[in-house]
């Protein structure tokens, strides 16, 4: 199975983007509400978004995530619509014929024991009665709700333990704060894979809500 590396080159590829995930590409809204330090308080609205979840090691779920997600966007669908490329994407961990712009994030979230739930957030201009219909029984359209999020930007390695890093930076960082946590981490990727670490937009948020 190619890796989830491979099957972004293999996207970018198709859609001509070569310099980059974030070149004129589509992401979320959002607003600012407080800036705190290293971090700050986001806002996002509604959006929607194309999901599959996949059981397995976070690596093999994450490939075979987006590969089934990729094929839904790249046509795989009742219109064979094709769903152009966005950033960021993005890796959430939680307990618990028609041209269409792909939007950010693409989302990754345990989904009970051992499964993933992986997401690619849909253009803004999109509703349910226009998008297509996926194919693949596996992939099916999803309402994200509006929510505010803690956010810490950082660039460098994207692998587990930086990540893991970088949650427990978000984390002690919001310790004491008007804000606490209100979901588990997601991580948002914003480049491809073969951009220098030094180079990258990673950013991981935590759903939060004031403090009463």
């Amino acid at each position: 199975m190619p890796s989830f590396g491979e099957l972004f080159v293999t996207l970018l590829s198709g859609i001509g983007q070569l310099v980059g995930v974030r070149a004129g590409t589509e992401a979320p809204k959002y607003e600012v509400v407080e800036p705190m330090g290293v971090i700050e308080i986001r806002h996002y609205g509604p959006r929607l978004a194309a999901e599959a979840v996949i059981s397995g090691p976070v690596e093999t779920a994450r490939s075979e995530g987006f590969r089934k997600v990729a094929g839904y966007i790249f046509g795989g669908n009742t219109s064979r619509a094709s769903i152009a490329m966005t950033a960021p994407v993005t890796q959430a961990q939680a307990k618990s014929s028609q041209s269409i712009s792909m939007t950010a994030p693409v989302v990754q979230t345990a989904d009970g024991a051992g499964a993933w739930r992986i997401q690619f957030i849909m253009p803004a201009k999109y509703t349910r009665s226009t998008l297509p219909t996926p194919n693949d029984p596996d992939v099916r359209i999803v309402d994200v709700p509006a929510q505010d999020y803690a956010v810490l930007r950082y660039t460098g390695s994207t692998n587990a333990d930086g990540v893991t890093r970088k949650t427990a930076d978000l984390r002690a960082a919001l310790a004491g704060k008007a804000w606490e946590a209100n979901g588990e981490p997601l991580s948002w990727f914003y480049d491809p894979p073969w951009t220098a670490p030094f180079m990258r937009r990673n950013e991981v948020a935590i759903p939060v809500v004031r403090r009463r």
